[in-house]
């Protein structure tokens, strides 16, 4: 009673007794059981990336100046990203927290090599299946006989036998779901029994099984899909395996996308952060010399205390202003290790990595028509729904074929033998071995019927086609979901591209003025006319100005990166193309030599196969082909893009027109030019001579886009 109440209590009577002193032995699972052990890995695993090993001190508020640079282009950043590790990187460095999250090289090796669910494993069920027992038997039993009755003449007092079975079968599923079986079983017995011809024989056969599936389980298609032996619900076939794979493949190309997404922006970002850091120099210097004016001029008896305390409270902010752009979160040592982070460098190894990479400053139009219509068709996202539909798609083709009784046809042959021996000798007995007698074809059987079965109302089969139904639906309601929010995020991010060029071109005129206005204030401060706040109040603007004006070039170039990523050209582009990795030694030998047993159909056309499952091969790295040259009419010329003429040439943007269907690559633009004043002026007006003297018989509405265009 005791022990079944300590038992049914748990640990809940050993936390009320307290320790006494009797206690003098440690708890196994006080001292062992409970420690926190640590792992023992293979040794080739304790290796730690030098990468990690390497590292040094980190840079705080070291001089940039004084550190060695490493030029580094932005298709170099992007080459080293993509091939330094089998890891795809994030920002985020979510492989700490979440590993099992992040996205390798081998993610889409790991889908096909599934042993459950990948398409080796759905091949596997249509191979050949072997299966084979022996054993051996001794018995040694009384038996309850009389002795000298009529029993015993029958029956020993004690039956003694020895014994063994041998049974082998070889097996094979086949595409159209008919199984074909071979099986061979020998019994070898050796008894007391009386009454018997040979004290010892072997019997067996050997036979030959075909089963074929005439209504449910049968035709290529359905076992394609669901694969042989199915269940109801189960759909674990060869396409369904190959569409998986596409599947894994997509969210490989989605997850490089984003890698290279990161990387520009870092690349981008750490050019900001160089720009933010002279912005910040200049105008801690220009507070410098003005706070020492300041003292000077107090020195001398003409200045004020007020006025000079105003100067080193400006340098000061200057000062918190150029260290916070130095080591802060977003300053240029912490946005430099983003990027090398996402490439694969040590976080710090005493060089200074510097974008060498020129921004896009000039202006990209992108025909609307034709990146809609390449956004619809090359996002990844899209890509991948349109599989999850096929596979739903071939579910439920599969559940409605599951929907039928189980009806097999069944052919059973056998040659039945018996032998005094396993294998014959010249002994003219027909019994004499086993073998003889089954190979002279004495005694043969052979069974054909059919085999019928199914749940009555097919209730399961019927909730499985509405369930395939269903999801088909489903699916099918996110791709039309998915699209639209694609055209959403491709208007977002052409109207961000073109904010982000007129901010670039604002806030280049408002640096501009606020330099303009600098000088000024500098020399009506210098001529004693003016407050010395209205100066300082000009330097942080000029700062802040010049600042956004760098902010905006990297705004601009990342929204060319979003429009191209939102068309999903961005993989294209950058030049960033995907591969297959490079085969096991003698895999091409193989595949050659298996090749040359393969030939094309004679008659294609008389022979039914599957519908096809793949619209064919796609590659993303590739871009969106051209659309043929056509003769334009005198009206269509008319509509398009007519050049801008006006007095100064060089006071007009430029502007880049992507064609129709325009290749995904980068807009090779040559030279880009810095930025100058004449280069982002408004334009001037449109002086009436410089405007084409039409007929007056032209038609009017033509006359009104005409001069529209040139004025505008």
């Amino acid at each position: 009673m005791l022990a079944a109440t300590a038992f049914h209590s748990g640990c809940g009577i050993a936390q009320r007794i307290p320790p006494g002193p009797h206690d003098t032995t440690t708890s196994y699972h006080d001292s062992v059981g409970l420690e926190i052990e640590y792992p023992q890995v293979s040794a080739c695993t304790e290796q730690t990336p030098q990468a990690a090993v390497t590292t040094t001190m980190p840079h705080a508020f070291e001089d940039p100046s004084q550190l060695p640079t490493w030029d580094l282009p932005l298709e170099e950043a992007i080459r080293l990203a993509v091939g330094n590790s089998p890891v795809l990187r994030t920002i985020g460095g979510a492989v700490v927290t979440s590993p099992a999250a992040t996205t390798t090289i081998y993610d889409p090796a790991l889908t096909h090599a599934d042993p459950l669910f990948g398409a080796e494993a759905a091949l596997s069920d249509f191979d050949a299946q072997y299966s084979g027992q022996l054993y051996w038997t001794k018995t040694d039993q009384p038996t309850n006989v009389e002795q000298g009755g009529l029993g015993a003449a029958f029956n020993p007092p004690a039956l003694q036998e020895t014994g063994a079975v041998y049974f082998n079968e070889l097996s094979k599923q086949t595409a159209q779901g008919a199984s074909f079986a071979l099986r061979h079983a020998v019994t070898y017995n050796n008894t007391n029994r009386p009454f018997r011809q040979y004290n010892s024989d072997f019997i067996g056969y050997v036979e030959a099984e075909w089963r074929q599936p005439l209504m449910q389980g049968s035709g290529t298609y359905y076992n394609q899909i669901a694969g042989p032996n199915a269940g109801i619900g189960q759909y674990n076939g060869v396409l369904i395996a190959r569409i998986n794979e596409d599947v894994s493949l997509a969210d490989f190309e989605a997850a490089v996308i984003t890698l290279v997404a990161d990387v520009e922006e870092a690349y981008w970002s750490l050019y900001e952060s160089y720009r933010l850091l002279e912005a910040s120099l200049r105008g801690r210097e220009s507070a410098l010399q003005t706070f020492q004016y300041q003292q000077v001029r107090l020195e001398a008896g003409a200045g004020r205390q007020d006025e000079e305390a105003q100067a080193q409270s400006q340098f000061f902010q200057f000062q918190a202003l150029v260290q916070n752009s130095l080591a802060s979160p977003t300053g240029l040592y912490a946005t430099e290790q983003r990027l090398r982070y996402l490439i694969g460098l040590p976080a710090t190894d005493g060089q200074l990595i510097k974008p060498s990479s020129d921004p896009t400053n000039i202006q990209v139009v992108f025909d609307w028509d034709s990146a809609l219509s390449q956004a619809l068709t090359r996002r990844v996202e899209i890509r991948r729904q349109k599989w999850n539909i096929k596979r739903r798609e071939l579910e439920l083709v599969a559940a409605r074929l599951n929907r039928r009784p189980r009806l097999d046809f069944l052919g059973q042959y056998r040659w039945r033998g018996l032998g005094d021996h396993l294998i014959g000798d010249s002994d003219p007995d027909p019994l004499d071995n086993l073998y003889g007698s089954i190979t002279g074809g004495d005694y043969q059987e052979w069974q054909a019927g059919l085999e019928l079965s199914f749940p009555v109302g097919l209730r399961a089969a019927s909730t499985a086609v509405a369930h395939a139904r269903l999801n088909v639906a489903r699916e099918r309601s996110l791709l039309n979901e998915t699209e639209l929010r694609v055209s959403h995020d491709l208007s977002d991010a052409a109207r961000e591209l073109e904010r982000a060029h007129t901010l670039l071109q604002t806030n280049y005129h408002r640096w501009q003025a606020d330099l303009r206005r600098l000088e000024v204030l500098r020399r009506r401060y210098r001529d004693g006319t003016d407050n010395i706040a209205f100066f300082l109040q000009a330097q942080r603007e000029v700062v802040t100005s010049e600042s956004d004006f760098y902010g905006a070039i990297t705004d601009y170039n990342l929204a060319l990166r979003d429009l191209h990523r939102q068309k999903g050209t961005l993989l294209a582009y950058n030049h960033v193309a995907l591969n297959e990795g490079p085969w096991a030694a003698g895999a091409m030998n193989d595949a050659y030599q298996r090749g040359r047993f393969f030939k094309p159909r004679r008659n294609p056309g008389a022979v039914e196969t599957t519908p096809p499952v793949s619209a064919g091969p796609f590659d993303p790295s590739q871009p969106a082909p051209q659309m043929a040259a056509f003769n334009a009419n005198p009206e269509m010329i008319l509509e398009q893009q007519q050049p801008v003429v006006t007095a100064d040439p060089s006071a007009v943007p430029q502007v880049a027109r992507q064609p129709e269907l325009a290749p995904t690559g980068p807009v090779q633009i040559a030279p880009q030019p810095t930025l100058s004043p004449s280069a982002l002026a408004p334009p001037a007006e449109t002086p009436s001579a410089a405007l084409p003297q039409l007929d007056e018989d032209e038609d009017s509405a033509s006359l009104k886009r005409l001069l529209q265009r040139y004025r505008s």
